[in-house]
């Protein structure tokens, strides 16, 4: 297999597309919200609306990143990105099925949302399709409220649950597990936040596989615009603000020290801005 087979590069493509619409979507819905948001604590805003950035990588491909700053979604970015290459001598030993041949296609949605209120978690959902000699899927969602309440996050892995019991190639208890532990910050010795699932290099079948990180966008195209809806109205207090903002410094630490994502993409030169678009728009370390 390669990355240049066409039966490949078709459902490479048909990765990407989905990766596109999922994104329309998710990007229609936090629109929506803004426009719902006239309530709520910040409601001199005005509603925020996504500014889209197409940008090329020079080794092939590119992206397109969606950013919106609002009344609701402090700073929320919806990124899609497709590229192709070389792995260099030095990372392609790392990835498998480059080491033969260290061409790659890539294919995701990098999606990070900043809540203004502390009320409302911030979120992280990501999925992604990648082509070496081998392919594989990856991706997952996870919450990282300020101040956690139960309904909340019994009810976000609800959703993740569900998804991974309708689907022979999941599996829930692994996948929460496997999120719990990569989403932790060693030198804190505490949790990026309350959890949800995380998965990488399922390969078991192709069909099955992508229907099933398919339905992981979808799932969190549902469940998190209920909770942003619940929470979003509900005053809060400048010490809880400051909680948030150095509960952000918890989500910078981790970005910038063991995400996985980050290193690939500064690795295989992609574009710096939609890499660090996880990053807060303000953080305080106390």
């Amino acid at each position: 297999m390669t990355v240049d087979d066409p039966a490949v590069a078709a459902r490479g493509e048909r990765a990407r597309d989905w990766f596109e619409t999922l994104r329309d979507r998710l990007c229609t819905v936090f629109e929506a919200i803004e426009d719902e948001a006239e309530s709520t604590p910040a409601r001199g805003l005005p509603p925020g609306r996504f500014e889209r950035t197409e940008w090329q990588r020079p080794g092939g491909g590119g992206g397109v990143m969606a950013v919106m700053r609002g009344r609701v979604f402090e700073k929320v970015g919806v990124n899609v990105s497709t590229v192709t290459g070389e792995f260099s001598e030095e990372f392609r030993g790392r990835v498998r099925g480059a080491a033969d041949d260290p061409r790659f296609w890539a294919s995701g949605l990098s999606l990070v949302a900043h809540m203004r209120s502390p009320r409302v978690p911030a979120a992280h959902m990501n999925t992604r399709h990648l082509i070496t000699t081998e392919w594989w899927f990856g991706g997952g969602a996870d919450m990282t409220p300020t101040i956690a309440d139960p309904l909340d996050t019994s009810e976000f892995h609800a959703a993740l649950r569900e998804v991974c019991d309708r689907h022979a190639c999941a599996d829930y208890p692994r996948f929460k597990t496997w999120c719990d532990e990569y989403f932790y910050l060693p030198h804190r010795g505490e949790a990026r936040g309350v959890g949800g699932i995380f998965y990488d290099d399922l390969a078991t079948d192709w069909e099955a596989d992508f229907a099933f990180t398919r339905d992981v966008g979808s799932a969190f195209l549902e469940v998190f615009p209920r909770i942003v809806r619940r929470r979003m109205a509900e005053p809060w207090t400048v010490g809880e603000r400051e909680a948030l903002l150095v509960k952000r410094g918890r989500y910078v630490e981790f970005n910038l020290l063991y995400d996985r994502g980050t290193v690939f993409g500064l690795k295989t030169g992609g574009n710096p801005e939609a890499i660090l678009m996880s990053l807060p728009p303000e953080v305080r370390w106390p």
